[in-house]
């Protein structure tokens, strides 16, 4: 199918060529259906599905309104529309747009209604999401009682669902701060969607609220008690809050989450899993202040790293603890761990890695003023990323300082961004149709100019804003990403 192979492309960040997939088969199925055919509308949800994963709204909005818009012809078209039309509104919300997609939304569970009847799953399915837009604009009230007749119905049906409506429903008891338990009812679920739920919670989780602290923690004490302290559900919701408490500046309660995760994998003997929660512990024992803590704990899950014996594991971890010693001015050992980083990665097969260990040893050999060292490294590694890469961003953005002759300052990030955004964009379009183009960044926004050379047909017209929207949705990630630790 060809929305499963965008998806795939949208998976390994090409953005352009899952939408390119999409976009060619609604061309297909309206030469050969016609618009407004229920292929068409189909067509047409499935690119709006995949413009709303590369963080187009608009876009996606657009394709769900003209999926909910076409005329149906009989059950299974009027089925489908009602999805369009849930699809619509929950893109509405995501844009911002409450006020539009609270009227999609009630507009569709009152449609759910008359075409199931109100004890049919499929009504459920409808107000699970008014529900939820009805909490994020405060109204815990109506909130609740939308999300309590979900529950029922998907409980009352057996349906999976009941998962995630069981998640919004703590939320929204969480909100309403009534002091009632916020789960209920999970000795009486299978396994299964005692584990949908979780993660349901953990991905539903406000990690700018330390509110959300105290929902997680029940979380965690039920699930423990429902699947056991060891069962992987209870690992996920552990590792969800050593997430929380690093966004909310918590890096003991980040400590202790990790901790306890990583000593089950070491009783269980899982080593590969016991490495990757150990670079996490590494991590945030060196943001809490304790980096000799931090380089003990490196140098233990380089140790499991040996055992398991994978080169991009070992690259990984050299990599990580070469970046440590070197802020913790043990400037030898980390040239050695970075060099062995990329010699481990280099053994392998997967070129992120390579990368990824070139510009960190790259940028350390420029900072210790070996410039020739570093652009040899720097040049090797840096096409072996793709271009909004964050470690390709930095490395070019270095690169550029190399080449001027300065071991620091390294160059200007926005202006390299913005370098790189011209070149997605040319290399994405014809080679004749662009005169010019500049691109700035101002204000934490992308500023372009564009002049063309001749008049672009209605395909190249298409083609041209839809890699915009592509360059714009895949650079704006880096202008809100960290800066490179080194």
């Amino acid at each position: 199918m060809p929305v499963d192979v965008a998806f795939a492309l949208l998976r390994e960040g090409r953005l352009v060529d899952a939408e390119n997939v999409v976009v060619r088969e609604l061309r297909a199925v309206t030469d050969k259906h016609g618009a407004g055919s229920p292929e068409w509308a189909s067509a047409q949800c499935d690119l709006g599905n995949v413009l709303l994963n590369a963080d187009q709204l608009d876009r996606a909005i657009e394709c769900f309104r003209q999926a909910a818009g076409a005329p149906t012809r009989d059950y299974e078209t009027q089925k489908d529309q009602l999805t369009y039309r849930m699809n619509l509104g929950m893109a509405l919300r995501m844009a911002g747009r409450l006020d539009e997609a609270e009227a999609a939304l009630r507009e569709g569970a009152r449609e759910r209604l008359a075409f199931y009847g109100r004890e049919h799953a499929g009504y459920a399915f409808g107000l699970e999401p008014l529900a939820d837009l009805l909490l994020e604009r405060g109204d815990v009230a109506q909130a609740r009682q939308v999300v309590e007749e979900a529950v029922a119905n998907f409980w009352r049906n057996g349906h999976a669902r009941v998962a995630t409506a069981l998640a919004l429903r703590a939320a929204v008891v969480h909100a309403g701060r009534t002091g009632e338990p916020l789960f209920v009812g999970l000795d009486q679920l299978p396994d299964t969607v005692v584990e949908e739920l979780a993660g349901s919670v953990a991905a539903r989780l406000d990690h700018g609220d330390p509110a959300s602290k105290e929902l997680l923690g029940a979380l965690i004490d039920a699930v423990q008690t429902r699947l056991g302290p060891d069962h992987q559900t209870t690992l996920n919701t552990l590792s969800a809050l050593a997430n929380l408490s690093s966004d909310l500046g918590d890096q003991s309660g980040r400590v202790e989450a990790i901790e306890r995760v990583l000593d089950t994998y070491d009783r269980q003997g899982r080593l590969e899993e016991a490495v990757m929660a150990s670079l996490g512990l590494a991590m945030a024992q060196s943001e809490a202040g304790d980096g000799e803590a931090a380089l003990r704990t490196y140098a233990a899950a380089h140790l499991r790293a040996e055992r398991v014996g994978r080169p991009e594991l070992l690259s990984q971890v050299l990599r990580n603890w070469g970046l440590a010693l070197n802020e913790s001015g043990h400037t030898g050992p980390a040239e050695q761990r970075l060099t062995e980083a990329v010699a481990q990665a280099r053994r392998g097969a997967d070129h992120e890695t390579v990368g990824r260990a070139s510009v960190a040893l790259g940028l350390f050999l420029q900072h210790e003023g070996r410039l020739p060292e570093a652009r040899r490294v720097l040049e090797e590694g840096l096409p072996l990323l793709g271009p909004a890469h964050p470690d390709a961003l930095v490395g070019r953005s270095h690169l550029g300082a190399v080449l001027e002759g300065r071991t620091c300052g390294c160059g200007d990030m926005e202006e390299t961004i913005a370098a790189a955004f011209h070149d997605f964009v040319i290399t994405r379009l014809p080679g004749d149709l662009l005169e010019r183009l500049g691109v700035t960044i101002e204000d934490g926004e992308f500023k372009l100019s564009v002049e063309l050379r001749r008049e672009p047909t209605p395909a190249e017209l298409e083609r041209l804003n839809g890699v915009f929207q592509s360059a714009h949705a895949e650079f704006r990630r880096s202008l809100q990403t960290p800066r490179y630790a080194g």
